[in-house]
Parts: C-alpha cells; structure tokens; sequence
C-alpha cells in the first residue's frame, strides 16, 4: 500500500535518512549568490525602496500571513525584475510528487511560486508567514528541488518568510547536496532587497545558459 506524505510535514532529518540529502559548508559551493551579480538600475531601487516602505506599513497591520508575503513582497520583486516577462513565465501553486519507490512512499506538495522558461525550473521560491523562521521553510524548499527532473545542473530556490530571505541551492548527484547563502533582511541598514534582486537575475542567467 502507498503511503502518501505531505511536503510540510517533510523534515530534514526525513530526507536526510530516505534521501542521502547533505548540508555542504565550503563556502565554494555556492559562490553564485556572490560572483558576477548583475547591476540594477535606479528605477529598479526606488521600486524595492517602496516594497521596503510596503513591509513595514504591513507589520504594523497584522496578521501578515503568506499570501500577503506573496502579494507584497515575492509578486512585487518579480515583476520589477521582469520575470513576468518573456522568455520567463510563473506557475504558482504548481503539484509536485517525490517517490520513495522502494518504500512505497509519495511525497506531495504545492509550490507556492515557480519561476519557469519553457519548461526548464528558473527558481522555486516558498513563501511563509512573516512570525516563522527561515527554517520552517527549508526541508519544504529542499524537498521540491529533489522533485526538480533536472539532474544535469543545479536547482535554485529562495526562501521567503515576510522580511528575511534565503537562497538555497541543491545538486542532485548520486548523494544530493545542497548549501544556502547569508540571510538577507529587509529590517537591515539600507535596502538588502537591491541584493536579492541582482541574485535572483544572476541565478536566472545561469539556470537558463546551464
């Protein structure tokens, strides 16, 4: 008999012992949050300077729940950085299965947001209310990547929980690995969504010259 297992119920330490899944800590796993990113313009700035201004205005006005996370803060910096636009298209809400075919076990979820080109997965971004840490989302992000059909390049995704942000990125080798870059958050000095813009188009760039 199959088993069925929802993605939020999905632990780490669950695709850890089914999945072989490792943390990699060298720092040159992923340098692509880092290396080559990408200027912004200025009108692109004052835009994230008003989804910043958007942010506090919504913690003042609880509950901030995900999909105002979405509507606010995901939808916005996606439209500013034209991934509505072609050649990118989004999918939100998009089913995933993972097999555990030796355990008769099927894991299912709902991607919040999938950035995608054609058919080729750009970036998986999952999105929690904004009280939940970075980490109630991670086992859930990580466990729609290893669905990802793509074997041949790595899979991206961005965490998103209301002001704090995290990308995470997962190569599925033989024993799967995955690392994640530095936490940005809107609450820091300046305005760190200019960061999380030029990563997400460098992350793009890559996924779609891999």
């Amino acid at each position: 008999m199959i088993q069925t297992i929802q993605s939020q119920e999905v632990t780490l330490r669950y695709l850890i012992d089914n999945f072989g899944l490792q943390l990699v800590r060298n720092e040159q796993f992923f340098r692509e949050w880092q290396d080559d990113l990408p200027e912004i313009t200025d009108e692109e700035k004052e835009l994230l300077n008003q989804v910043q201004l958007g942010y506090f205005n919504l913690l003042q006005n609880p509950p901030f729940l995900e999909d105002i996370v979405r509507m606010a803060i995901v939808d916005p910096i996606l439209f500013i950085g034209k991934f509505f636009l072609y050649p990118y298209y989004i999918r939100s809400e998009k089913s995933i299965n993972l097999e555990l075919a030796d355990q008769d076990v099927i894991i299912r979820g709902r991607i919040d947001t999938l950035v995608m080109k054609e058919q080729l997965w750009v970036m998986v971004i999952e999105s929690k209310r904004a009280e939940f840490s970075i980490e109630a989302g991670l086992a859930q992000l990580l466990t729609y990547l290893l669905a990802s059909s793509l074997t041949e390049r790595p899979n991206y995704g961005l965490i998103v929980t209301g002001g704090s942000f995290i990308f995470v990125k997962l190569v599925k080798t033989e024993i799967p690995q995955y690392a994640t870059s530095k936490m940005f958050a809107i609450r820091n000095p300046g305005n760190e969504l200019f960061d999380v813009l030029r990563i997400l188009k460098r992350l793009s760039q890559i996924a779609i010259n891999s």
